[in-house]
């Protein structure tokens, strides 16, 4: 038999157990479109962040991270409650274009580029979410810098 002072250590092992990802099984649990998409607002405020502190590494880091938010949003919700048209259809017509043209600022480190392409970019964010009956969810240039745990700056 088992002594008592076994049993907390064993129902741990069984709660690992339990916990550890089977490499046979898919995971088909996914963020929903509200998460990704908050994950999406942050991403913008630190690529505005990164071009105005001219750390041109970080923010094509950044558009990296957005092009990969809007994959996922795709690939695992392909429709979203009364949206009509295909999520990767609307990202497609309304995103691609703005990223581009922010990515290629990004690339020839011109600030001044990269303002207008943000703001271009941002007015895109703004024109899916009306698209989508979403307009209620406004999105602007950040106003202040919400992680202060970063330093957006070009490191040294």
């Amino acid at each position: 038999m088992f002594k008592k002072s076994f049993l907390p250590l064993i129902s741990v092992m069984l709660l690992l157990g339990c916990a550890t990802n089977n490499p046979t099984t898919e995971n088909t649990q996914h963020a929903g479109l509200g998460e990704i998409m908050s994950m999406t607002s942050m991403r913008h405020a630190k690529l505005w962040l990164a071009g105005q502190a001219q750390n041109w590494s970080l923010a094509a880091y950044e558009i990296d991270e957005l092009r990969e938010g809007f994959e996922d949003a795709a690939k695992y919700h392909p429709t979203h409650k009364n949206i009509t048209t295909p999520i990767a259809q609307l990202i497609a017509s309304t995103m691609d274009k703005p990223m581009s043209a922010v990515e290629k600022a990004v690339n020839t480190k011109n600030l001044t580029q990269f303002t207008e392409q943000f703001d271009k970019l941002t007015a895109a964010c703004n024109a899916c979410h009306q698209m989508t009956d979403f307009g209620f969810n406004v999105v602007i240039r950040p106003k202040i810098n919400p992680f202060a745990n970063q330093d957006f700056s070009v490191p040294h």
